[in-house]
């Protein structure tokens, strides 16, 4: 079939949001029915995307019943959330119910952190506040696309930036038993991955041209990746992270070391890591140091590592923006809807960002 999909985005001015309704301009199946935003309805798209004016000039920003409605009509629906976390899970819930009740299917990729963990209480215990919507945890899976073959849920929470990173470059360490299970993550990310609202971390004038650590061993995402890499692996895996603000605007660049459990040099691990991903076509392995500008506004992720026989280090570099929130998200609707993983995600980078 070939019929357009019927496609909603909540949350609809951040960043994120942005980059989502970029790529669904260019998508061949997903159609844009509606952008949703509290706190701009009926005001363009395009003045809060003045870059997005010629996909969509004359769309405009609905409310929360006007979506309902959409999503109360149509037979099925693809719905991507991005909203903040701590909002997400109740509006998810509310349009879930609305659906239940009208006998309508939506299916949902959650970008924010509100679906990530199994219990509530792993959550209210990383984001000190109750869960909003606890019954709905078990409908969801959050994984990397590449680290799970087969789907078991109606619906997808994205893992998200720092995190899908992060675990592209730790889970076939873990899987493959090449290192213990304690690993030591260091992270950049660009200026985007703060969000739209402006605040100290993100000024222009504090951040150009400087490098400097936050929330260094204390920052929430590791105990989301340590969830996500036990599902994929089965090991209860520690992961002392520390993230660090680029001085650009996308982009993350992580890195994980661990000791070997075996002396390898860097051929056998660049060659088990080309193994692991031979199926991935978004993950590429190089032997070169993967670079930012490689994968910036693109969902690719490029991986490399270093090893001494003691110690590895794998790289990987990823767009915060596409691979780590919006194409990752539409790579996981692609193979809900049945569609090819790759269906509108093969532009490649500019190279000159």
């Amino acid at each position: 079939m070939t019929q357009p999909i019927p496609t909603i985005v909540l949350g609809g001015t951040g960043y994120v949001a942005g980059e989502l309704l970029r790529l669904l301009a260019a998508h061949p199946r997903f159609e844009l029915a509606s952008v949703m935003s509290d706190s701009q309805p009926g005001e363009p798209v395009a003045k809060a995307f003045p870059h997005l004016a010629a996909a969509y000039g004359d769309t405009r920003f609905r409310s929360q019943a006007e979506v309902q409605a959409l999503v109360t009509g149509a037979p099925e629906c693809a719905i991507f959330c991005a909203a903040p976390h701590g909002v997400s899970a109740a509006l998810i819930d509310s349009l879930l119910q609305a659906a239940s009740r009208a006998g309508t299917r939506p299916r949902v990729v959650d970008i924010s952190a509100d679906f990530r963990f199994r219990s509530a209480a792993e959550y209210e215990a990383v984001y000190k506040h109750a869960h909003d919507a606890p019954a709905r945890l078990s409908q969801f899976t959050c994984a990397v696309p590449e680290h799970l073959s087969k789907l078991e849920t109606l619906h997808v929470a994205h893992p998200g930036c720092f995190a899908t990173a992060t675990l592209l470059a730790s889970v076939p360490l873990l899987s493959l038993g090449l290192t213990p299970p304690v690993l030591f993550v260091t992270g950049i990310t660009g200026s985007t991955g703060a969000g739209r609202k402006p605040v100290e971390g993100t000024h222009h004038p504090l951040r150009n041209s400087d490098l400097y650590s936050y929330n260094a061993l204390t920052h929430r995402h590791a105990p989301e990746v340590a969830a996500c890499a036990r599902a994929a692996t089965g090991v209860e895996a520690e992961f002392a992270f520390v993230p660090h603000s680029g001085p650009f605007a996308r982009g993350i660049h992580v890195t994980v070391q661990a000791p070997l459990k075996t002396s390898l040099d860097t051929a056998r691990v660049l060659a088990a890591l080309r193994e692991f991903y031979a199926g991935s076509p978004f993950v590429r392995v190089t032997d070169s140091a993967p670079r930012v500008k490689e994968v910036a506004t693109t969902n690719y992720a490029h991986l490399s590592a270093v090893a001494n026989g003691r110690t590895v280090a794998v790289m990987c570099v990823v767009d915060n923006l596409n691979k780590g929130a919006a194409g990752g998200a539409v790579q996981w609707m692609n193979r809900i809807f049945g569609l090819p993983e790759t269906t509108g995600l093969t532009a490649c980078a500019p190279g000159w960002t």
